[in-house]
């Protein structure tokens, strides 16, 4: 399990526009890393939509946000179109990531379990180290929270 003060794990994946994409590649900036369930969902929608409106405050706090989720591109693709959404999204189809992060789960609905993104938030900072991380998010207020402590 990932703590803070933790070196982040790297990745490498495809973004929804096609560009393989690194953690190393934003060092010198803080990184929002948001781990979500699915594309063009009532809560992930939400949630994605609450970035977007606040992305000139990262901007100005020196901050990326990156969206992770085990949707394919093409789906991102509709996903940011549709919502105008200015930021990145990861597919993460072998779950490699959301398993290294420790956001790829057993989930339980109506007494059913299955494996699913438990939605999840890492701040990292400049040098790669997990700053703080925010577990079973609730959409509601999260982007002010995360705001307030960066």
């Amino acid at each position: 399990m990932l703590k803070i003060g933790d070196k982040a794990p790297d990745f490498s994946l495809i973004a929804d526009n096609g560009e393989l994409i690194s953690l190393k590649d934003f060092r010198g900036r803080k990184v929002i890393l948001y781990f979500y369930p699915k594309d063009m969902t009532s809560g992930c929608t939400q949630e994605a939509c609450d970035f977007r409106d606040n992305i000139k405050k990262f901007d100005r706090k020196n901050t990326v946000v990156i969206g992770v989720s085990p949707d394919d591109t093409k789906s991102h693709l509709k996903f940011k179109d549709k919502y105008d959404l200015p930021f990145t999204l990861l597919s993460d189809l072998s779950k490699k990531m959301l398993n290294n992060y420790g956001v790829w789960m057993e989930k339980s609905m109506y007494g059913r379990k299955y494996m699913g993104v438990v939605r999840t938030t890492f701040v990292i900072n400049e040098k790669g180290k997990i700053e703080k991380i925010y577990d079973k998010v609730k959409v509601q207020g999260h982007i002010n929270e995360i705001l307030n402590d960066i």
